[in-house]
């Protein structure tokens, strides 16, 4: 197409002839250009750019994606795009264009000086914010009315763990099947998109949930239940396993062994962390007995049952290496001094202190690593995920991290940016209208200076972010980290004396 100067009526009715993906996602290209005329909608061009869409198709060089409002209008060459004056331009040239970023399992979204600006100035545009309470439910809400800037929220509930747990308030405590469901009608009444279980539920009370969950058709997903076998969950409709816990046991040939110590274990109110750090020790025990045939069945029951694993290993990391080993972190600034005290206390609970600890925490550690490896060629779906707000886990930045482990799993630098885009889409249900740079989809965007095809790494040499269709370029995302780590520097006092209130939990 000759490119000529267009008015921005022009170049709306040039999407009405050129708007095939529109057309193929369900959206009249008539009907959306015109409603776009009526409401005086901004009109963004990124252009030149190398297009890495999150689909199996190949990279797309000196491409054009063309955003009106906060949808993508129309993807393709660049020499296709009639050039439009009152459109925003935006130069991709020598850079690559990929789908907004999801953590998958994040926390602390209420910090609102320092959360959801940094998630998005390091791309993350979406969160699974795992724990739901009064305070991140209100930041969920200012987000999606567009009062804050911020990453989309999907929210789950309260935790809900059994009588004796390892977590305090605000978790909601069940003992039995009548109080399950009423903390799922809880769950509904909140506006929770799904509900988060926890290690110490008792068999009735999961089954319970489930059923209730089932019965609105309302998802479950969290941590392994201890009074179950994984696969159990996983037939009751649990949608994902958080952070590897019992995967070794699952996949090792003392598997038996290690559940019927379990089994016998009860959990003791008064000191409720010893069954944690025996289930730990266990789990660690059994990954140096890791056996290919249990694995196989393993991983057969997950993909058939559609469970999926979130192995966040940017905390698992920091809790398999000493206590001060990430004290020094530089993005240390952007976290308020009394949360940072909680973190220096409370991590000598979980990490090695003598050299044989650590080095059976390596190896630990590793093996998670092989695991996930393992159940991604099996075909179960792997999410990534930070577990940000835990000890020395930074909201954005860590998303980097965990791309670079599920690099080093053996996923690839395109299969890990697919876990973090469209199968994190697909996961949630949003297939359809998030986790690619396909006509119709939301405007969730992140334009790189270098590939991460090639390298992994490139997701955190960033120019330029995209949100719902709002354009922050490098000056404006600088600014946002400036003002992030202010206001975590800031003397505690009113912008953050809740913070040492809520809770800081390990793996949550």
């Amino acid at each position: 197409m000759l490119r000529v100067e267009a008015n921005r009526r022009d170049f709306l009715r040039w999407l009405t002839t050129a708007g095939a993906g529109l057309a193929a996602a369900g959206i009249a290209p008539a009907v959306f250009a015109r409603e776009a005329v009526a409401a005086g909608t901004e009109v963004v061009v990124v252009t030149g750019a190398t297009v890495v869409d999150g689909t199996d198709g190949p990279a797309r060089p000196d491409s054009a994606v063309v955003l009106v409002g906060d949808r993508i209008a129309w993807v393709g060459p660049s020499a296709e795009v009639p050039r439009c004056g009152s459109a925003r331009v935006v130069d991709g040239r020598g850079r690559f264009l990929v789908p907004g970023l999801w953590d998958m399992h994040a926390h602390g979204i209420d910090y609102e000086d320092t959360s959801p600006p940094l998630f998005l100035a390091n791309g993350v545009t979406g969160i699974r914010e795992m724990q739901g309470y009064d305070e991140n439910r209100v930041t969920r809400d200012r987000i999606a009315r567009g009062e804050l800037l911020g990453p989309r929220v999907v929210l789950a509930s309260a935790i809900i763990d059994g009588p004796v747990s390892l977590l305090g308030p605000p978790v909601t405590k069940v003992a039995n099947a009548e109080e399950a469901r009423a903390a799922v009608r809880t769950a509904i009444a909140q506006r929770s998109d799904f509900v988060k279980v926890y290690f110490y539920l008792p068999k009735d009370a999961f089954a319970a949930i489930a059923d209730e969950c089932r019965r609105h058709g309302l998802p479950f997903a969290g941590h392994w239940p201890y009074r179950l076998r994984p696969l159990d969950a996983a037939r009751a409709g649990q949608r994902s396993f958080e952070h590897s816990f019992g995967l070794p046991i699952a996949t090792s040939s003392r598997r038996d062994e290690f559940l019927a110590r379990l089994d016998a274990q009860p959990f003791d109110p008064k000191a409720p962390r010893d069954f944690f750090n025996l289930a730990r020790e266990l789990d660690r025990q059994a990954a140096l007995a890791y056996d290919p045939a249990t694995a196989a069945r393993h991983f057969a029951g997950l993909k058939t049952h559609g469970s999926w694993l979130s192995p966040t290993f940017a905390v698992n990391r920091v809790i398999s290496r000493p206590a001060d080993a990430f004290a020094h972190d530089p993005r240390n600034k952007y976290v308020p001094r009394e949360i940072l005290d909680l973190w220096t206390g409370w991590l000598p609970l979980f990490t090695p202190v003598t050299p044989e600890q650590i080095a059976q925490q390596e190896v630990y550690f590793e093996a998670q690593l092989r695991l996930a490896g393992e159940a991604h060629r099996a075909g179960v779906g792997i999410l990534g995920g930070t577990d940000c707000q835990n000890p020395y886990v930074f909201p954005g930045f860590s998303l980097h991290d965990e791309l670079d482990f599920l690099v080093e799993a053996g996923l690839g630098p395109r299969r890990a940016l697919q876990a973090v885009t469209r199968d994190a889409a697909a996961f949630l249900g949003r297939a359809g209208t998030a986790g690619t740079i396909t006509p119709g989809k939301v405007a969730d965007l992140v334009l790189l200076d270098a590939d991460p095809l090639a390298d992994i790494r490139a997701v955190r040499r960033i120019d330029t972010v995209v949100t719902a269709g709002r354009v922050l370029g490098r000056a404006t995302l600088d600014k946002m980290l400036a003002d992030a780590e202010a206001a975590a520097n800031r003397p505690a006092g009113a912008a953050n004396a809740r913070s040492v209130r809520l809770p800081v939990h390990g793996c949550c």
